[in-house]
C-alpha cells in the first residue's frame, strides 16, 4: 500500500455526526445522498437484493451514473449472490462499475468465513453513511413490515475522506487518480468550527488488523460508569467475557440489548445459553421484542461510541472485514444514549435470572447447550481457514 492511500486510525477532527435509524430513515437519507453527489457515489455492501429497495436503490444509482457521477458498487460475492445477470448487466451497461468481493471458490482458496461485511456508503469524499444495514426490504420500512432494528452514522468532513480513501483501496486499482481532486476539494469544503473526534476502526484478521475489537477492550478498560451494548449475535469469546468481567469487578455497570426475536435459531439459543454466565456476573439483559434487532453499537460512560457493522462474536473477531466508527463527541453520545435507554424502557424486557430458573426446562437448556457447542465449532471452522491463509503469509 502507498503512503498516498494509508487510512488513518487516530481520531478525524473536523466531522459533524448524526445518529440515523434503520428503515425509512435510512433510506431516505441514503436516497438524498445519491441524488445530491456531484462527482463520485461508492457503495459497498454485505447483502444487496433485487427486491423493491434493492430496485429503488439500483434505478438512483443509474440516474446518477447517467448524470456523468463515478459510481463504485463493490457487494459480498457470496452474500449477494442471488442478483440476477439482468439486474447485474443492467447496473454496468449503465455506467457502475460492478464488482463482488470474493466468491466463495477463488484460486483454489476456501474463503467462506472472510466475507465483505461492512456496510458504507461515500459521496463526493464528504459525506457517507456507515451502520450495520444492507440494502433490502427486511431493513426498511415496507407496508405491513417494519424494518429490523438497526442503525447508521451519517459523518459530515474529515472522517468521509478517510473512507473515500478505504473505498478506493478495495475496487479502485489506481485509487491515485481520484484523490488528488478529492483531497483538495475536501480542504475546501472543511468547516473548521466543527469539532467532532472519529476514527475509523477495521477488523480483518487476514490482513492482521482488530481495530473494532480493541475498541471494545478500551471501553472495558477505561469505563468508569457504565458500558450498554446493542448486539445482534452477542457469542464473545472467552477473551471477551474475561475483559467484561475486569470491568464489572471495577464497579462498572453494563447492559446488554439483545434479540428477543433472532433471524437465526441457533445463534439465539447458543445466546442464550450465556445467559446464565452474564446474570451470575451482574450484568443487565434486556431482551427487544419489538421486531427483529440488527443493529451493532456500543457506548461507555456517555462519552465515547462505537458504531458499524461488528457483531460480538468470532466471526467479526476472527473472520468477517468489519468496519466501525468510533465517536468521542458529548453531544452525539447523549442522543446515542437517550435512544438506547428509550429502547429498554419501551420496547425491551429484563431478563430476571429467577426467570431463567423458570422459564428454561432441561431439555430446553439441553438444545441451548447443543447449539452454543454448534455455533464455536462453526466458528472454528470459519476461521481455521483463514487463519492458515493468514500464517503461510
Amino acid at each position: 500500500m502507498s503512503s498516498a492511500t494509508k487510512i488513518k486510525t487516530a481520531f478525524t477532527l473536523y466531522n459533524k455526526a448524526e445518529l440515523i435509524r434503520g428503515g425509512r430513515s435510512y433510506f431516505s437519507t441514503l436516497h438524498e445522498m445519491i441524488d445530491n453527489a456531484r462527482k463520485s457515489i461508492q457503495l459497498q455492501v454485505y447483502i444487496f437484493e433485487e427486491d423493491e429497495t434493492g430496485k429503488e436503490l439500483a434505478l438512483r444509482l443509474i440516474k446518477a451514473a447517467n448524470r456523468g457521477i463515478k459510481v463504485q458498487v463493490l457487494l459480498d460475492g457470496y452474500a449477494s449472490k442471488g442478483l440476477s445477470n439482468g439486474f447485474k448487466n443492467n447496473m454496468r451497461e449503465n455506467g457502475i462499475q460492478l464488482r463482488f468481493f470474493e466468491p466463495i471458490f477463488k484460486g483454489g482458496n476456501y474463503y467462506f468465513g472472510r466475507r465483505l461485511h461492512h456496510k458504507i456508503v461515500v459521496c463526493d469524499s464528504l459525506v457517507s453513511l456507515i451502520g450495520g444495514i444492507n440494502i433490502s426490504d427486511r431493513y426498511n420500512d415496507m407496508p405491513g413490515a417494519p424494518a429490523w432494528l438497526d442503525w447508521a452514522i451519517k459523518v459530515e468532513g474529515e472522517a468521509s475522506y478517510e473512507l473515500f480513501k478505504l473505498c478506493n483501496q478495495y475496487i479502485s486499482k489506481k485509487p491515485e487518480d481520484w484523490l488528488v481532486l478529492a483531497k483538495q476539494e475536501i480542504i475546501n469544503a472543511l468547516d473548521t468550527n466543527l469539532h467532532c473526534p472519529i476514527r475509523i476502526r477495521r477488523n480483518d484478521w487476514v490482513m492482521g488488523r482488530n481495530e473494532i475489537s480493541a475498541s471494545y477492550m478500551e471501553m472495558f478498560r477505561n469505563a468508569r460508569n457504565e458500558i450498554i451494548i446493542m448486539s445482534s449475535y452477542f457469542i464473545p469469546s472467552p477473551f471477551f467475557r474475561k475483559n467484561i468481567i475486569k470491568a464489572l469487578k471495577r464497579g462498572v455497570k453494563i447492559k446488554l440489548i439483545l434479540a428477543g426475536i433472532s433471524d437465526v435459531g441457533i445463534a439465539k439459543h447458543a445466546e442464550r445459553y450465556l445467559y446464565r454466565w452474564a446474570l451470575r456476573h451482574g450484568i443487565e439483559i434486556h431482551e427487544y421484542n419489538h421486531n427483529i434487532l440488527h443493529g451493532k453499537m456500543a457506548i461507555a460512560d456517555e462519552k465515547i461510541v462505537t458504531i458499524g457493522s461488528y457483531n460480538i462474536n468470532d466471526i467479526s473477531a476472527l473472520a468477517s472485514i468489519e468496519l466501525n466508527l468510533d465517536v468521542q463527541d458529548l453531544t452525539f453520545s447523549m442522543v446515542v444514549h437517550e435512544q438506547l435507554m428509550k429502547i429498554i424502557d419501551n420496547d425491551c424486557i429484563r431478563i430476571a435470572p429467577i426467570s431463567i430458573i423458570r422459564s428454561y426446562q432441561p431439555s430446553e437448556r439441553i438444545l441451548q447447550w447443543i447449539c452454543y457447542e454448534t455455533v464455536r465449532l462453526l466458528f472454528n471452522l470459519f476461521t481455521f481457514y483463514l487463519s492458515k491463509k493468514r500464517n503461510a503469509n
